[in-house]
């Protein structure tokens, strides 16, 4: 697809992008068999920000399934505001700076209403600036007939860099979080296929799944890392096959006696979106050291050693994109531009496969209801794109079911001979309910690559196309 004229100015100007990308074809093309599909990508690199829905960053994007509107154009849907007594519409907003709503596993649940996907505002009624639509108070958080930022829609005007990347690559507008609940289910989902709760965290068999977790993350401590997971995640089964995976956390990791508790509360990750640390298989074959700071994952694209499998979540500061913290959402696109520049940049491009989502929905407008496959999930729509030089041009976007599953079955099947984290899990055997990769209504993201279509070439952008706040 070609990029506007607006989207490829922003991708040419601005001070802090580098010259030309000059190494990245440096690993010639010409090895590439399109017969054997996946096991042309060398890296694997998940990016996960934070709390947004699929509505509220492309629902206007031309082809997805976003927000419904008539022939003027304007919605067709609406969410029960107990504060203006009316269904009130989504609106487009210029505003970067967003407050979103509750996202937890209630919250979930009232937003989504037994399907009628009218309960967002309501769901968010407790908090003092939904009940008090003050503008000096609360800041220009309110759509055109006051109606919460929970309704408010971007497009490319505001977060211009995601446009071009779901643009030129592959937009996913059925990629679903894993669960009905908040960041630290979501992450444990995205490395295991399973929240849970352990009486025992040393026996995986004490297990259980629970959604909620908000005490046992107050455990997820500094400078410790205490066994609080005891089923099996997918580097146990990574570390049986040697093949090299990275965690890479925010500014600074948070244990060593240089990192102050004010530069973990500055850089370091949230803690839910580092739960690795609290796995009893991790800590037992010692790959804690393979969750490491952002600069490693610069220091390794740099020097052509990035690991097979990257997962890459945000620091402090405003990186995440999380509603509430007062930080634009530039500044995440920024740091996002940034780690995503580094691989096109470098040798790894043409053998690199790049997934960006978000955790949760942060409690904004998603028109979708999310499909049920066990107990726990899936949980309302999130953003989800592929960028890499062999996205199918064909494919523009892609409408099957995903979920953050789909992420380790396209581990498993290029990396791990398709061995699941089915409850044997390769000799490390745990309760779990249910073999995520597995289920029926999950899509295989093997399907959106094609090995014969000429490249798709780097799209270096300015990470600040808007100027900096």
């Amino acid at each position: 697809m070609v990029l506007s004229a607006s989207l490829i100015a922003a991708a040419c100007t601005g001070g802090d992008v580098p010259p030309t990308a000059s190494g990245a074809q440096g690993r010639a093309t010409e090895d590439i068999d399109p017969e054997a599909g996946i096991m042309n990508l060398d890296h694997l690199i998940f990016i996960v920000q934070e709390n947004r829905s699929f509505d509220h960053y492309f629902g206007s994007f031309p082809g997805a399934d976003g927000i419904p509107v008539d022939e003027n154009g304007d919605p067709t849907v609406c969410s029960q505001d107990p504060v203006l007594g009316e269904c009130v519409p989504p609106y487009r907003t210029n505003e970067l700076v967003n407050a979103g709503g509750p996202h937890n596993l209630a919250a979930s649940v009232a937003s989504v209403n037994d399907g009628a996907m009218d309960g967002f505002i309501e769901a968010a009624d407790g908090r003092p600036c939904i009940r008090r639509r003050n503008v000096a108070e609360c800041g220009a958080i309110y759509g055109p007939v006051g109606q919460p930022d929970i309704m408010a829609f971007h497009d490319q005007s505001t977060i211009p860099n995601y446009w071009a990347y779901a643009t030129e690559y592959l937009l996913q507008d059925a990629m679903f979080a894993p669960t009905d609940s908040w960041t630290l289910p979501a992450h444990l989902y995205l490395v295991s296929g399973w929240s849970a709760r352990c009486t025992d965290p040393t026996d995986a068999f004490t297990c259980s799944t629970d959604l909620e977790l908000g005490d046992l993350f107050d455990e997820l401590i500094w400078y410790e890392h205490p066994t609080l997971f005891g089923w099996t995640d997918i580097t146990w089964l990574l570390h049986q096959q040697d093949v090299s995976w990275a965690y890479y956390a925010g500014g600074v990791l948070c244990r060593r006696p240089q990192d102050s508790r004010e530069d973990c509360e500055r850089e370091g990750p949230a803690r839910p979106q580092n739960p690795l640390t609290g796995f009893a298989d991790v800590i037992e074959t010692g790959q804690l050291d393979n969750i490491k700071p952002h600069e490693d994952f610069f220091d390794a694209v740099r020097s052509d050693t990035l690991p097979s499998v990257s997962w890459i979540v945000p620091g402090r500061g405003g990186q995440s994109e999380h509603p509430g913290t007062g930080a634009p959402v530039t500044r995440g696109q920024a740091y996002v531009t940034k780690l995503i520049n580094a691989v096109m940049r470098s040798p790894a491009w043409n053998r690199t496969a790049i997934f960006l989502t978000w955790d949760d929905w942060g409690g904004f407008y998603d028109h979708v209801e999310p499909p049920r496959v066990d107990e726990a999930g899936y949980g309302l729509r999130v953003p989800g794109m592929l960028i890499s030089p062999w996205a199918d041009r064909d494919l523009d976007i892609d409408h099957r079911t995903l979920s953050f599953d789909a992420y380790l079955k396209l581990i498993e099947d290029r990396f791990l001979d398709g061995q699941r984290l089915d409850g044997e899990n390769g000799g490390r055997p745990d309760p779990r309910p249910t073999t995520r990769e597995d289920v029926d209504i999950l899509s295989d993201l093997s399907g959106e690559f094609d090995f014969s279509q000429d490249p798709i070439p780097p799209l270096i952008l300015d990470p600040w196309p808007l100027g900096k706040p």
